[in-house]
């Protein structure tokens, strides 16, 4: 690739992230059904017709501020589960990240949190398709961990359903609390999180279908 090329994609990469985060600042205080493709870009200081070197439509958009949003929490959590620590500090863990996630990504959090039940069918969506993504990845590791020997698949998968929904409406809830500057709520629903992550984990060692 010659220097010129490179120079181009880089400028070109540059651009579209400045659309991503120019939508996420505005979804601050909007829907994104409500968002303008000439609003996005006056923020970014181009002309309309660059977005659409980068994205179809607004929605478009949307659906790349899903995988953005989600796609680097599914590591870290999957690295945690496949790990095997014991429950407890799985769990600690995992809230952990949780907490973290929204502190560094507050605006990602709110996003998803706002859009996944929202009014863009192709976003709605996307998230939808994250989640079962995640869920598929947690059940995978969660299959390695000796307690589910004897477990079906489906089993195996639903425990990782409420696993995903779990850590979802744990990371809303917080962000929530801190959004309204109460720092001592966000600590009380995490460690809430906590002892309902042990409840769940209490009745896996038991589970029967």
């Amino acid at each position: 690739m010659s220097h010129t090329t490179g120079a181009r994609q880089a400028q070109k990469q540059k651009t579209r992230q400045a659309l991503l985060d120019a939508g996420l600042r505005l979804l601050a205080e909007q829907s994104l059904s409500s968002i303008g493709l000439r609003e996005v870009t006056r923020m970014v200081g181009v002309a309309p017709a660059a977005f659409y070197r980068h994205f179809r439509d607004i929605p478009d958009l949307g659906v790349a501020l899903v995988e953005e949003s989600l796609g680097s929490l599914h590591g870290v959590v999957r690295a945690i589960l496949a790990e095997q620590p014991d429950a407890e500090e799985r769990i600690d863990r995992t809230v952990a990240v949780v907490e973290r996630y929204v502190r560094e990504n507050p605006a990602h959090i709110r996003f998803i949190a706002r859009e996944r039940h929202g009014g863009v069918r192709a976003v709605r969506r996307a998230i939808a398709a994250e989640l079962e993504r995640f869920a598929a990845e947690v059940a995978a590791a969660l299959r390695e961990q000796p307690v589910s020997d004897g477990w079906s698949d489906d089993d195996v998968l639903m425990l990782a359903e409420m696993y995903v929904d779990h850590l979802v409406m744990t990371a809303s809830a917080i962000l929530d609390a801190a959004d309204d500057g109460d720092m001592a709520a966000a600590a009380r629903t995490a460690e809430r999180a906590r002892r309902q992550l042990r409840l769940i984990s209490l009745g896996r060692l038991h589970w029967k279908d």
